[in-house]
């Protein structure tokens, strides 16, 4: 019986520790920059961005509410795809959570020594928040 609970508690760990993130939202070295500028291909502007540095050994604490967020574009990066990008912003931690404004960094989460963020998606929210206030004047 004891196997059975261990099977069902890795099974629903790995189920919900992972949401699935489509392939439009996943960036690497080859189009971080283009991505982070918030333009987009129909010459629509939403000039904040946020980039979820991820890795795959640690995808169990990734941020898993990506799709909550409001007024801004989200984008995740494997870090083992995009090694400058990691080098640039001296990602030391994954999950690391970067907004920009216009392709300028602006506030960054990192995950702890736990590798897990200490912030809630309110905490990211209201970040984003402030940030596009700021943008108004």
């Amino acid at each position: 019986m004891k196997r059975v609970y261990l099977i069902l508690i890795l099974f629903t760990s790995n189920l919900f520790s992972q949401q699935n993130v489509p392939d439009k939202y996943w960036i690497n070295d080859d189009n971080f920059e283009t991505s982070i500028s918030g333009k987009d291909a129909f010459g629509d502007d939403n000039p904040v961005v946020i980039v979820e540095f991820w890795a795959k050994f640690n995808e169990k604490n990734c941020f898993a509410d990506w799709d909550k967020i409001e007024n801004a574009k989200y984008f995740r990066v494997d870090i083992s795809q995009a090694p400058n990008a990691k080098k640039k912003y001296k990602i030391r931690m994954a999950p690391t959570l970067i907004i920009f404004k216009e392709g300028i960094k602006e506030t960054v989460f990192k995950a702890g020594l736990d590798l897990m963020l200490k912030e809630s998606t309110a905490d990211i929210q209201s970040a984003i928040d402030e940030v596009n206030t700021a943008s108004r004047f």
